[in-house]
């Protein structure tokens, strides 16, 4: 009797794990729909669809433990990346000073709620000049975290996580906490700059797309961690094809909450199908949608930024592992 009453729970988790995931497609739509009818593009900030995946799903994971620096820490550096946006031209020594700054606010905050990177990124990127800029990413997180206490404190707790979702859910806590590889700052900064400087030299300013430094702060900082991806060589393909989704719904169904909510709902389906454990990957698919004039482009670019971080990161992984031999040996 035992065995069946885990599988009845284990697939009244996975019911409830849909049911929520539709419920985050929902939540962008109504998002996108207040963009449309405002105006003001920006409402759609892409990197809420990786965070109200994340935080809605998992009501005790590590951001959703957060909920004050959750509102705060992207709406800070928001207003960083716009004051940089008005007072300096774009470069790649731009983007790293923005990238400090984030990285400054998150440290001060103590939390690890990285696509405040993002928040202070993206007006660089989309050369934004308006003060409704942080202005809307407050008012979506204030949403958001309103909603992260509604559904903790009536959430049920009948159903229970499969193992797998056990798995997975440990997984993403482990990349969400504060990086604790020896060099991960160098790996990252070395990184935003060498990609940041073939942004600015080609034109292409999407090859450092925001969320791509965001699942670099996440992977230069935990290596050690496996399974966020049953095969991080296909990452490159993965997010090409949330890109090229995004690109697509917004040109066949034009920027409306429709093609939205359609964009994150196959994104989340392409992250499950490739077992993606990374909900920054969740954006690239928004990002069309707050772009001027997005075209072939943006998915080419999106492919080579995330080809060039997944051979940093595999090379970064293979030294910090080899560095821990010779550690070991010598302590031996």
């Amino acid at each position: 009797m035992e065995p069946l009453d885990l599988g009845k729970n284990a697939g009244s988790g996975l019911l409830l794990e849909l049911k929520l995931e539709l419920a985050v497609v929902g939540f962008m739509g109504s998002i996108a729909l207040a963009a449309h009818l405002t105006g003001v593009a920006v409402v759609l900030f892409p990197e809420l669809a990786a965070l109200s995946h994340d935080v809605l799903l998992r009501p005790r994971g590590e951001w959703a433990s957060q909920p004050v620096q959750l509102l705060l820490a992207p709406a800070i550096t928001a207003v960083f990346g716009l004051l940089c946006t008005r007072l300096l031209p774009y470069s790649v020594w731009t983007i790293l000073l923005m990238v400090i700054v984030s990285l400054i606010v998150i440290r001060l905050l103590r939390c690890s709620i990285s696509p405040a990177i993002s928040a202070g990124v993206l007006p660089l990127v989309l050369n934004e000049h308006s003060w409704l800029y942080p202005l809307a990413i407050f008012l979506d997180l204030g949403l958001l975290s309103l909603i992260l206490l509604l559904r903790k404190r009536y959430a049920s707790s009948a159903s229970q996580p499969s193992p797998q979702q056990a798995l997975d859910s440990l997984i993403l806590d482990e990349l969400e906490t504060a990086p604790r590889s020896r060099l991960w700052l160098v790996a990252l900064l070395g990184f935003v700059l060498l990609v940041g400087a073939a942004a600015q030299h080609t034109g292409l300013r999407f090859l450092l797309f925001p969320p791509l430094i965001v699942m670099g702060y996440e992977l230069f900082g935990h290596p050690e961690v496996p399974g966020w991806m049953r095969r991080p060589a296909l990452l490159p393909f993965v997010c090409l094809i949330t890109a090229a989704v995004g690109l697509l719904a917004r040109h066949i169904l034009h920027p409306g909450f429709l093609a939205v909510m359609l964009t994150v709902l196959c994104s989340v389906g392409v992250l499950r199908l490739f077992g993606l454990h990374m909900p920054p990957a969740l954006a690239i698919g928004v990002l069309p949608f707050v772009m001027g004039s997005p075209d072939y482009r943006y998915p080419l670019s999106v492919f080579l930024g995330t080809a060039a971080l997944t051979l940093s990161y595999l090379g970064y992984r293979r030294a910090a592992e080899r560095f821990a031999q010779r550690s070991s040996s010598a302590a031996a």
